[in-house]
Order: C-alpha cells, then sequence, then structure tokens
C-alpha cells in the first residue's frame, strides 16, 4: 500500500524542474586496501551488483508515485524489482585524474534530474584519481532524505573494522541491530491510557503555543536577533534566479584546528565553520564590487532527531543567523555570529519540537514560494544563503577494507538561493563542499581558498 508522503517532502518534488533539481549527494573518496587497486574495487562491485539478494536498503527500494486514489497527493511506493544496472554506474577520470578533475566530473553528474519513475538515487564509482584511491559519488533526492539521514546511511553502509570481508553492498539492507530494551513500564490499559492522555495535552499544549512563539519570533525578527525568521537580509548576486548547471569545489581541514579555535574563542565548532564562511563570502563579494552595507544571513539547519521521530523524509528546523560580514575584523564576525547563534539556540529552547517546526517553516516559507513560483527579485530576500555543518563519522570507517578518507556534501542551489555552502565531519578531518549555479557565481572555484585564509586569519587573531 501506498504510504503518504509529508508536505515538505512533496514541496521537493512539486519545486522540481530541469532548471532545479532537487538532491542531494556526496562524494566519498576511499584509499584501497594495500595489495589492492581501484580495479579490485570495481570487480567486488561488480561482484556485488551480479549476486545482490534483493535486500535493498528500504529507502532506496521507493519510488514517488501521484495517483488518482491518492487525490494526487504524492506518495512512496515500494519497488518490487529494482533495476540495480540503472542506479549504479561507472565512470572514469581523465589522466592525470586530479581531485579537481573529480569536482568537475561531479558537477556535471549533480546536473542531471533523477528519473522519477524509480527509486530517486544513483551510484557513480569513479576511477581515474593519479594517487590510486577512487570514488563514489552518490545523490539523492531531497524528498527521501535530509543530510542527517544520508550521514545515517552511509554509516550503517561502512564498518569499523578494516579487516571485515564480504560485507553488503551500499545499496543492500545494513545489518540488522540489537533491539534497544524496553522501558520497565510494560503495557496494560492504564499505561495505554496515560500515554494517550499525555499525548492530547502534549499537543494541545503545542498549538496553543503556536501563537506566542510566532509573535516572538516575529519581534526577534524586528530586533534583529536570532531565531527561525530574518527581516534584514540584504539583496546580493547569489539572490537571483538560477539555472539547471552546476559547479561544484571542495576543501578539507583537520578538524583540531577548527576545535582549537572554538575553544579559545569560547565558540562552538559550528561557528567557526559559519565564520570561516563568513570571511570568504565577503572576499568574494568585495572582489566582485558587490560587498553589500548590511551584513549577510545564513539559514542554518538545525537537526531535531532527538526531538521528533520520524520514519521517512525530513528532520529538520532553521535558525537565521547574522554572518557580520559588513565587519573587516574575522574576530568581530566571530563574535557576531556566536551572539547570533546564542539568542536562536535560546529562542528554540523555550520551544517545543512541533512549535519549532512551525516557526522554521515561517522563516523558509518565501524559499518554497520562489522554489513553487519562481523567484520575485522585488521583495527582500528571506536570507542569502544556506549553510549546513552534518556532523559524520568520528572514527575511521572501511567498505571490505577501503579506507574512507573524506567526505564532500554536494547540496542543493534554488531560485535566489544560488549558493549553498555544505560541510561535514570524517575521523579527524572536515570537509566543505561549495555548490552553486555556475552563472550566478561564476568564481565559485574560489571560494575553498577563501575558507581557507579566513581560518588562518582567524588562528593568528587568537595568536595560534
Amino acid at each position: 500500500m501506498p504510504l503518504p508522503m509529508s508536505p515538505l517532502d512533496s514541496m521537493f518534488l512539486l519545486g522540481e524542474s530541469r532548471e532545479h533539481p532537487m538532491h542531494v549527494g556526496g562524494v566519498e573518496i576511499f584509499q584501497p586496501p594495500e595489495g589492492a587497486d581501484t580495479h579490485d574495487i570495481r570487480a567486488m562491485l561488480d561482484r556485488a551488483l551480479a549476486e545482490s539478494t534483493g535486500t535493498i536498503a528500504p529507502k532506496l527500494a521507493k519510488r514517488a508515485r501521484r495517483s488518482l486514489s491518492s487525490f494526487g497527493q504524492w506518495s512512496w511506493e515500494t519497488v518490487d524489482e529494482l533495476d540495480l544496472e540503472h542506479h549504479i554506474r561507472h565512470d572514469a577520470l581523465p589522466a592525470p585524474g586530479t581531485e579537481a578533475e573529480l569536482m568537475a566530473l561531479c558537477s556535471r553528474l549533480h546536473e542531471s534530474l533523477l528519473d522519477r519513475s524509480r527509486p530517486l538515487w544513483e551510484m557513480h564509482l569513479i576511477e581515474g584519481l593519479s594517487d590510486g584511491r577512487f570514488a563514489v559519488y552518490t545523490k539523492i533526492h531531497h524528498a527521501v532524505a535530509d543530510g542527517v539521514t544520508a550521514m545515517k546511511m552511509l554509516r550503517n553502509a561502512l564498518s569499523e573494522n578494516s579487516e571485515e570481508r564480504d560485507m553488503p553492498a551500499p545499496w543492500e539492507q545494513a545489518h540488522a541491530r540489537p533491539p534497544r530494551a524496553q522501558s520497565s513500564g510494560g503495557f496494560s490499559l492504564s499505561n495505554l491510557a496515560g500515554a494517550t492522555l499525555r499525548t492530547a495535552r502534549d499537543t494541545a499544549g503545542d498549538v496553543a503555543g503556536l501563537v506566542p512563539a510566532l509573535a516572538g519570533t516575529i519581534t526577534r525578527a524586528f530586533r534583529d536577533k536570532g531565531g527561525p525568521l530574518a527581516l534584514s537580509a540584504p539583496k546580493t548576486p547569489f539572490n537571483v534566479p538560477i539555472t539547471g548547471a552546476r559547479q561544484f569545489a571542495a576543501q578539507s581541514w583537520p578538524l583540531e584546528r577548527l576545535r582549537l579555535v572554538a575553544k579559545l574563542s569560547d565558540s562552538t565548532i559550528n561557528d567557526v565553520v559559519l565564520a570561516m564562511s563568513s570571511g570568504a563570502l565577503r572576499s568574494y563579494l568585495e572582489d566582485h564590487d558587490a560587498l553589500p552595507a548590511e551584513p549577510l544571513v545564513a539559514m542554518v539547519p538545525v537537526s531535531l532527531q532527538n526531538q521528533r521521530q520520524a520514519a521517512t523524509g525530513n528532520n529538520i528546523g532553521v535558525l537565521m543567523c547574522n554572518l557580520g560580514t559588513h565587519q573587516p575584523d574575522a574576530a568581530d564576525r566571530l563574535d557576531t555570529i556566536r551572539t547570533s547563534m546564542c539568542e536562536g539556540k535560546e529562542a528554540l529552547e523555550s520551544m517545543s519540537a512541533t512549535q519549532i517546526l512551525a516557526m522554521s517553516a515561517v522563516g523558509a516559507a518565501p524559499v518554497g514560494a520562489s522554489m513553487l513560483f519562481g523567484h520575485n527579485s522585488r521583495l527582500r530576500p528571506p536570507f542569502n544563503l544556506i549553510i549546513s555543518n552534518v556532523p559524520g563519522p568520528s572514527s575511521p570507517l572501511y567498505w571490505n577494507g577501503a579506507r574512507l578518507d573524506a567526505i564532500y556534501p554536494l547540496s542543493i542551489p534554488v531560485d535566489g538561493q544560488a549558493l549553498n555552502i555544505t560541510c561535514t565531519s570524517n575521523d579527524d578531518i572536515i570537509s566543505f563542499g561549495v555548490t552553486g549555479c555556475r552563472s550566478a557565481v561564476p568564481d565559485l572555484k574560489s571560494i575553498p581558498a577563501r575558507l581557507g585564509h579566513e581560518l588562518r586569519v582567524l588562528e593568528e587573531s587568537l595568536g595560534i
């Protein structure tokens, strides 16, 4: 039986067009195990493809459907027989096979739409890197998974044991995990009645609290304080209609460098990520004679996985962060960001998960409108870009002995939001992926170097 799709996940399908693909992606770079090379890895994947048992991961076995029986609404339908040869593909880089050529290839792969008649994902094995490593580019529709969910799927496909072999293919169902211990209360009619009353009471409280939550959110926005809504984002070259052509660039740094900056500045690693992005954006806009007098505002997704669990789809709220790009000093920009994020977190702490989602929807609604109806250049943008930080694995991971060296995330530019910066950590490094519309952000390849420069400036300001 088809499973109804949430309104948010449906929006990603309704807003998609040739000029506006709505999938997220990732480039994973692996080091083959000792004594093996990329040809051995390809042979393992080909063998896994030929011997696949049909135990496909549930999210990868569903396709989106609309029908009269669902009154034209989107729903999920499980596919009984998956054509894996369509979803699993091979690519190779031209010699000498640099990372720059890898990113150029992934830019092109990221432009094309996923086939809606099939489950909405692809996986590309990319050979030809000159240092002997290989890459896997994966893309999955945003209606299927958000960045946190995609990261969990990647973790489930890999192992912390470098000696483990005969692992399932990445697209297969992960090994079953032992069930969690149940709470000691047991089942009884009184327990069921109590749970029902608590649910009704909490829901009523959530609804009653929406009006004051909205009033507080709007008040904070008018005062330029951090929260789920912003009203002061300036117009920039990033806030324009976009085309379907994509450009992607990426770079990694030791996570310890960001951790030390965060410690000495009494901020978080995410604050440092935002400060690096702020300095890079200020430098970029200055070089293009387009730096506004008002500070840029970033929409920062916040995972709600601990507050709200769902079987499918997205579990995210948002905060709007003042990036302080009007300030020439890097330390001042970091201080502005830390203050803005602290204000936003304090605002969210006063709300329930339902209220957070509702206020986040208010802040992100103009983007949804742009996706569905096109960008209105006469209006002030709700924010200038999205900056995401998706936590990755904290220890080395392997697939059949091949070590995961780096994860570079690719995201979604949309009409009015032509640039996206997403980063994720892996073991002891943090990787930034910068995705943008090729025409709206012509010098996108320079942004990773600007990020690195800003990290050095922050370190110097703290005497590191």
